[in-house]
């Protein structure tokens, strides 16, 4: 699976913005679709989850905040972000949960 994330970008904090992951290549993530975040100096962390009935799970530093989605006709995740703080600042990283697992490059976050 390959996937590639954009609609990283610099914004105010309370600001928004809305990130997509696409699987590209004619690849199809069958499983759980996650966004995680890794700040500077720090280990990589979970943001949100959903799975392909839509189920979803939220850190509960974004819940309330951030809103996960999913478009399986499109091969698509989304990631809504509102009130966003410096402390959301990070490089997001868009992972499918079949087989192993794979990655996408991420896409830069800032918050200031």
């Amino acid at each position: 699976v390959q996937l590639v994330e954009s609609g990283g970008g610099s914004v105010q904090p309370g600001g928004s913005l809305r990130l997509s992951c696409v699987a590209t290549r004619g690849t199809h993530c069958a499983s759980d679709m996650n966004w995680w975040r890794q700040a500077p100096e720090k280990e990589r962390e979970f943001v949100a989850a959903i799975w392909p009935d839509g189920m979803t799970n939220y850190a509960s530093s974004v819940k309330g905040r951030f809103t996960i989605s999913r478009d399986n006709a499109k091969d698509s995740m989304y990631l809504e972000m509102n009130s966003l703080k410096p402390d959301d600042t990070a490089i997001y990283y868009c992972f499918c949960s079949d087989d192993s697992g794979y990655w996408g490059q991420g896409t830069q976050v800032t918050v200031s």
